[in-house]
């Protein structure tokens, strides 16, 4: 029993020898696995974080049991949140999660507040992708009614883009489709989508020390609001550090129109109270039918101190040269890959 047990044993390690000894015959010689700097990382609780050089700078939340997927927080260069939940002062706006994307009129359809029993939820997400460049995720998106059914579907995208001095973009970038049995759907005149900005307290113009500007050069919310531009921006104070070591500095977020958007510039939704969202269709509504669909492209430019007009140029140039996100099936050659994220010009073969 005894050199039976031995023989066991010894066949389990000369087995477990050939394992190792294969798995490391696979590796090419000299090879250092090296963490990328631009990291995405699926969490519990349906949340996705995205880091740069291991910090995380927002997490993407796909619960179904919130109306609407969003990005919560958005975090500053100096590791504070530059973005917030809900309203300061009005339980009715609970709505406003942070950034987010939402539509007030999808086929007759309000799917931007809370209470109409709308949903979008996240169906599926495609594909994640870590580089030292960039970080991306994919998903799939349902645009649900109270009854369950969709009237409208979506590829949503985002991409985390370091940048200097610590500052980064989110781009964010949405590809609305109608729903499978239907040929178009309409999206009505409003000025409520596709994508908004609460920010934090302390940077809202009315509840906190912060201002509101464009790439026109006006500022605050009479002058800014319906009115086209390029971009927006809020910036503001933030209380950084504890105890004796707390201070104030200043930061913000560039909302960013693409030129290859439709109706570029966009309008703007903007309030004093803290939020921002480009207005799509706030002068008329738009068909978006199965042959063509649609793409919006949006950037954040997360940056230290107040507003830069050429920094904010120069994001938009930089912004305005990258190709758009696009989700591809694997190939054989990509092994264990079910789909890909990349940049439209990386490949042509779908």
């Amino acid at each position: 029993m005894f050199r039976k047990w031995i023989s066991v044993v010894s066949i389990v390690m000369a087995v477990g020898a050939g394992s190792s000894q294969r798995s490391s015959a696979q590796r090419p010689e000299g090879f250092v696995w090296k963490p990328p700097a631009c990291e995405i990382v699926p969490m519990a609780g349906r949340q996705v974080s995205m880091r740069i050089d291991g910090i995380e700078r927002c997490r993407w939340h796909h619960d179904p049991s919130y109306p609407r997927p969003f990005f919560f927080p958005l975090i500053g260069p100096s590791g504070e949140p530059l973005t917030r939940m809900g309203h300061p002062g009005a339980e009715n706006h609970d709505h406003h999660r942070s950034v987010w994307f939402a539509f007030n009129d999808v086929a007759g359809l309000d799917f931007w507040g809370d209470r109409s029993g709308t949903k979008i939820r996240q169906e599926h997400w495609y594909a994640y992708r870590s580089e030292d460049a960039e970080g991306m995720l994919a998903a799939r998106l349902l645009w649900q009614g109270a009854d369950g059914v969709a009237t409208m579907e979506s590829d949503a995208f985002a991409a985390i883009v370091p940048m200097a001095d610590g500052e980064y973009g989110l781009e964010l970038q949405l590809d609305p489709r109608p729903a499978a049995g239907r040929e178009e759907v309409e999206l009505g005149k409003t000025n409520f989508g596709f994508l908004a900005v609460r920010v934090a307290e302390s940077i809202s113009a009315h509840f906190g020390g912060g201002q509101l500007t464009n790439s026109e050069g006006a500022i605050g919310e009479p002058a800014i609001f319906g009115k086209r531009a390029k971009w927006v921006d809020y910036s503001g104070p933030v209380a950084v550090g504890q105890g004796p070591d707390r201070k104030v500095v200043v930061e913000g977020i560039t909302f960013i129109d693409h030129p290859d958007n439709p109706r570029y510039p966009t309008h703007w939704h903007v309030r004093e109270d803290g939020w921002m969202g480009a207005a799509f269709c706030l002068e008329e509504g738009y068909r978006v039918t199965k042959g063509e669909g649609l793409r919006l492209r949006y950037l954040l430019h997360v940056h230290r101190g107040d507003v830069n007009g050429d920094a904010a140029a120069a994001a938009l140039e930089a912004f305005a040269k990258r190709p758009p996100m696009r989700v591809r099936k694997g190939k054989a050659e990509e092994k264990h890959r079910q789909y890909v994220v990349e940049r439209s010009h990386l490949s042509e073969r779908q």
